[in-house]
């Protein structure tokens, strides 16, 4: 069976997207390859594929149970045989795992990365033949990475084991230059094929939001579409517990997920949220790496994360189906200043060295400055997230806040100047104070902090005195968020960066982008680009076809599969194959509910319009 077959047979597409097609290419050719593709991009179709084509059982190298567990469930629903090999089996289930790969009925083997030198796992390996092992999350085997995994360290020396090298694999979906080198020497990787793929999500909406009440604006997005299935992520376990509390009192159906809850909790909550019993997951960064779930239309940071490669995974478990999702960010200056204290404060790798530390140190800062940049950024959202990872976008993507926003461009170069100088007046004499502080001085205000550096001699004191404080505070934010002021240490203290002299020099005018009072951001289009009532009616037999057969409602179909079916509303075996995301084992096993739905659909519209 050839690689096209395949594809629309067990996974019902007709065509491979971009990128897809040169990595299995590659593999099948023999070459080690390296994907770097943002989520939802179908990194895993890129190695099951070939995995089905080549002779014996191919492994799979994967972090997480959730996403093992995920991943094997829908190969078994679409009619491949594949098993997984962690800590969730108790010793009668790995036995029986074990003599299906010995006995050639598993095809493809996930197992995470502290299995691999186990001495049933090497047995197993040494005895069936691997001729493809798939590294998934790749970025965890870099120390210079988000997600830093000492364990992916053992995944080289798993493959020098093996009898015959086979072809390796390695896909991500978020990876610097530097971290993909990494991926490459450490793995071993020989003849690469790379492919890199655009980072661009463009069915994402992204939105940031500097509210007065973080909780009240969480409710008002909420009430918009309350049955949409939702993760919202918290910096700490404290405001989960908070969040998740306060919106089932108010009639939501939220549940929580983070570490310090216990095992049995944590997989309960997450089955809720995976099984739809749940619609709203509220969780810290300890859930949904490796979650595939299809349908999940929004992502809420509470809290602003600590680095832009978290933000962008984490936002980009939104709309994984290619469906239309919303990603929002609730961005507060206490946000950074906790995620220093987490910095300073967190050690997850006690095998680093003191440098490696310091080191790491600095570039969590680094990369935290990048984060709150992209907060107070006032220009094309999606512009500074695909700059960030060294891909090109337009000017105006026309899908995020800033880009449908009511602005007008306005002149701020003096306004601009004078808040430098203030910092620079300060600096001369020892000073450095944060945002508010600094508005204070520039206000002239009289208050006791201030009062104590006796700064009425100071030239910039009270030079800004007719300006609003919150007119001063958007231009300081859009001073740090294009590289111009800086915020340093434990107190956020605001400092000059090697661009601000031009900029006080009068060598570059500062643009700034001003929302019109009372100015709403533009409609969007309609999440819902199809028959809302027909889409309903077959959101609910997925449902009770998924609880008869004890499984989550997207592994069954996506919700892009269901808009598919809507606009091409097929009504035979036939036309259901047509529709993208059902192959020949799902044609088979749901086909005649779908389509029945679909035709008793299209004869009830039918008398609702001989009755006009």
């Amino acid at each position: 069976m050839n690689k096209t077959r395949i594809l629309k047979e067990y996974f019902g597409h007709s065509a491979f997207r971009g990128g897809q097609e040169e990595l299995v290419d590659g593999i099948l050719s023999g070459h080690d390859v390296l994907g770097v593709m943002p989520t939802g991009a179908g990194k895993s179709v890129c190695y099951q594929v070939p995995a089905l084509m080549l002779d014996g059982m191919t492994i799979v190298v994967s972090p997480l149970i959730s996403l093992m567990k995920d991943q094997v469930s829908a190969l078994r629903q679409s009619g491949i045989n594949a098993g997984y090999i962690n800590s969730s089996l108790d010793a009668g289930q790995s036995r029986a795992v074990y003599r299906a790969a010995y006995s050639g009925e598993i095809k493809i083997l996930y197992a995470a990365p502290e299995r691999l030198l186990t001495d049933g796992f090497l047995n197993l390996c040494t005895q069936v033949k691997i001729p493809l092992v798939t590294v998934d999350e790749a970025h965890c085997i870099s120390q210079w990475g988000q997600d830093f995994r000492p364990s992916y360290l053992r995944i080289a020396e798993f493959i020098k084991t093996l009898p015959e090298r086979p072809v390796t694999a390695a896909f991500t979906a978020t990876a610097t230059e530097q971290v993909r080198n990494d991926i490459k020497e450490l793995l071993g990787l020989k003849k690469t094929i790379e492919i890199t793929k655009g980072f661009d999500r463009k069915n994402l909406y992204f939105s940031v939001q500097k509210p007065k009440s973080k909780y009240d604006s969480l409710v008002e997005l909420l009430d918009k579409t309350p049955d949409r299935c939702t993760i919202i992520y918290c910096l700490t376990r404290k405001t989960v517990e908070d969040v998740c509390r306060k919106l089932n009192i108010n009639g939501f159906k939220a549940t929580r997920y983070h570490a310090g809850l216990s095992d049995a909790e944590r997989r309960k909550n997450q089955d809720d949220f995976i099984f739809d019993r749940k619609n709203i997951m509220v969780a810290t960064n300890a859930f949904g790496m490796g979650i595939d779930k299809s349908n999940v239309g929004l992502v809420v940071h509470y809290n602003m994360p600590k680095n832009m490669e978290s933000y962008y995974q984490e936002a980009g478990r939104a709309g994984r189906d290619g469906s239309d999702a919303e990603c929002v960010l609730f961005y507060s200056g206490q946000d950074v200043r906790t995620n220093r204290f987490l910095i300073d404060n967190t050690d997850d790798n006690p095998e680093l060295t003191r440098e490696q530390r310091r080191e790491i140190r600095r570039l969590d800062i680094e990369r935290l400055d990048k984060m709150t940049g992209y907060c107070l950024y006032t220009r094309c959202f999606r512009r500074y997230i695909l700059g960030y990872f060294g891909d090109m976008a337009p000017e105006n993507c026309g899908n995020c806040s800033n880009c449908l926003a009511d602005f007008e461009t306005v002149d701020m170069t003096v306004e601009a100047q004078k808040i430098l100088s203030c910092v620079y007046r300060l600096k001369q004499r020892g000073i450095g104070f944060g945002k508010n502080s600094l508005i204070d001085v520039l206000r002239g205000s009289q208050n006791a902090k201030l009062a104590k550096y006796d700064l009425s001699d100071l030239s910039t004191y009270g030079i800004m005195s007719d300006d609003s404080a919150e007119n001063i505070g958007d231009i300081i934010d859009s001073l740090i968020g294009r590289g111009y002021l800086k915020q340093t240490g434990e107190y956020m203290i605001l400092d000059t960066t090697e661009t601000s002299p031009a900029l006080v020099r009068g060598k570059i005018k500062f643009m700034f982008k001003k929302r019109k009072p009372k100015a709403e951001v533009r409609a969007r289009s309609n999440v819902y680009d199809v028959d809302y009532t027909l889409f309903s009616q077959l959101k609910a037999l997925r449902s009770e076809i998924a609880k008869r057969e004890r499984t989550a409602a997207y592994i069954i179909f996506s919700d892009a599969a269901l808009r598919d079916m809507c606009r091409k509303m097929p009504t035979t075996i036939e036309e259901f194959l047509e529709v993208a995301g059902v192959g020949k084992l799902k044609a088979k096993k749901y086909g005649t509910e779908f389509t029945e739905c679909i035709r008793d659909y299209i004869k009830l519209y039918i008398i609702i319009l001989r009755s006009f």
